[in-house]
């Protein structure tokens, strides 16, 4: 996108476990950011049609002119070069000297040394792009080595992450350590005591070494309250709102590529990372339906670039809430929503939390999803005003498919008497189209079930909806909801639609 300042993009990937698995990683010229994905659509008269996304790598050089610079190797080039372009991508190759296929007889694996390599690379980028800081891109543990540079090696040094990190994306990683549904902890404690295959990197103790600066820790830690996802605020800290965590909500693939790490770890996760664990409190979350990596793997999903795409290059953010409703005073009854938004022009969904997911918003409690002002977020993501965009469409336009769901309940067990499997008690889309005008943001939305005919048709008329209160920075208003929704959600339900610039 035009206009926008281009920092280096640096790629962490994830744990490869012993040796074996390493020599396996580093024979991979760009650690499995080159990999890309086909799958089957069903195209006219239900004929199967072929698709296929490329890779992140190459997609950021075809869509966004990021260069890719090897000359024997990349960190050769860097050696070769005294200047490089800031668009320009990075594989941190920490594993290389951890493999027996470089020496017979290699180091240890230790994250904290991989998180110091890590700021070398950042600093040769700096020193050579000229560009302030970098992008990290990062799966699985990659996010916890970048985590860990930036809550200590940065803070331990006296240095603020911020002078070299400008946002964190990380795909899939187990930001809350890895837990399983099997074993009553006990696979846990294992696991950590033994350190088969490196693997204790995701229990809470060392976990608190490696994401813990040395003017933080307490003696004896982690404390028993400590929750590894949580990012520290204050001096030298990284802002959260820098930080975009992608969760996948689909274990069946990578159980069927992987064995029975799904079973052990449950059903509520990507295959091998939890739900719950998957993201950093206060950052922005999306959920997809991939899996933990494989074939249909989250790095090398249309889903993930896509997102990855908006999150470092686009120039809007939107956030959209549930506001103001009122369920009905029915005992036993546990209220659902189900949420997925779509943006013009690709073949993906952005967004999706669905029951059958196992990741609904849940509207009452317990488990509830409302923060304390009283909103229940829906979707964060991000858009593009510089994107190709259909001939003769000046609008940024995006879906949100809302559907709210009840569950009936008694002593602990669903009852389905009255039960319409996958009926909806209300569902509804909102098609919003957005426009950047002199005067600021113009929107216009309204709910598919009074646009006649179909939606690639729709010409939004009338007068835009106004921002109700200019002073903040942030463009807001509400759209209420259509009038099916009145006796589930109440009368006064609405859509909030916040806008923030995103640089």
């Amino acid at each position: 996108m035009a206009g926008r300042s281009r920092f280096p993009i640096v790629y962490v990937r994830g744990f490869a476990g012993d040796t074996s698995g390493i020599n396996s990683a580093v024979k991979d010229p760009f650690y499995g950011f080159n990999e890309g994905s086909t799958h089957v659509r069903v195209g006219a008269r239900n004929e199967p049609t072929f698709h296929q996304f490329e890779s992140p790598l190459l997609r950021l050089h075809l869509d966004e002119g990021y260069h890719v610079l090897v000359e024997g190797g990349q960190e050769a080039y860097l050696d070769a070069h005294d200047e490089v372009p800031p668009d320009s991508i990075w594989v941190h190759r920490f594993y290389d000297r951890y493999a027996s296929t470089w020496d017979e007889r290699p180091e240890r694996f230790r994250l904290e040394s991989a998180a110091r390599d890590l700021l070398r690379l950042v600093e040769r980028l700096r020193a050579r792009s000229g560009a302030p800081r970098v992008h990290l891109v990062a799966h699985s543990m990659g996010g916890l080595i970048a985590r860990c540079l930036l809550q200590k090696v940065l803070p331990d040094m006296g240095r603020d992450p911020t002078d070299y990190v400008d946002t964190l994306f990380t795909y899939g990683t187990p930001h809350g350590g890895i837990t399983f549904d099997v074993g009553y902890g006990v696979l846990e404690k294992l696991r950590d005591v033994t350190g088969v295959k490196g693997a204790d990197i995701f229990g809470p103790r060392r976990m608190y070494e490696y994401l813990t600066a040395e003017a933080r820790r307490v003696p004896g830690g982690p404390p028993r309250d400590w929750d590894a996802r949580q990012m520290p605020e204050g001096e030298l800290s990284f802002p959260k709102d820098r930080v975009f965590c992608l969760v996948g909500t689909n274990p069946a693939d990578y159980d069927v590529a992987f064995g029975l790490s799904a079973a052990t770890v449950g059903a509520r996760s990507d295959g091998l990372v939890k739900i719950e664990n998957a993201y950093v409190p206060g950052s922005h979350v999306v959920f997809v339906h991939r899996s933990h990596s494989g074939r249909y793997g989250l790095v090398n999903s249309e889903e993930g670039y896509e997102n990855l795409r908006r999150f470092l290059f686009g120039d809007r953010r939107i956030e959209v809430s549930l506001v103001d409703y009122r369920l009905p005073p029915e005992s036993g009854v546990t209220w659902q929503a189900e949420v997925m938004l779509s943006v013009r022009g690709l073949p993906i969904v952005m967004h999706e939390r669905l029951a059958a997911h196992w990741c609904p918003v849940q509207l009452d409690a317990p488990g509830s999803s409302a923060r304390a002002d009283g909103r229940t977020p829906l979707a964060d993501v991000f858009l593009g005003s510089g994107l190709p965009r259909p001939p003769g469409s000046p609008a940024m336009r995006y879906a949100l498919q809302l559907r709210v769901l009840s569950l009936r309940g008694r002593h602990g067990l669903l009852r389905f008497r009255d039960h319409l499997e996958q009926a909806a008690d209300f569902a509804d889309t909102l098609v919003v189209d957005l426009r950047a005008a002199e005067s600021g943001e113009e929107i216009r939305a309204a709910w598919n079930s009074v646009i006649p005919g179909a939606i690639k048709d729709h010409a939004p008329s009338g007068a835009p909806l106004g921002d109700e209160d200019p002073r903040t920075g942030v463009w807001v208003a509400h759209v209420p909801l259509p009038p099916t929704a009145a006796p589930i959600l109440g009368d006064g339900a609405r859509i909030r639609l916040a806008v923030r610039p995103w640089s």
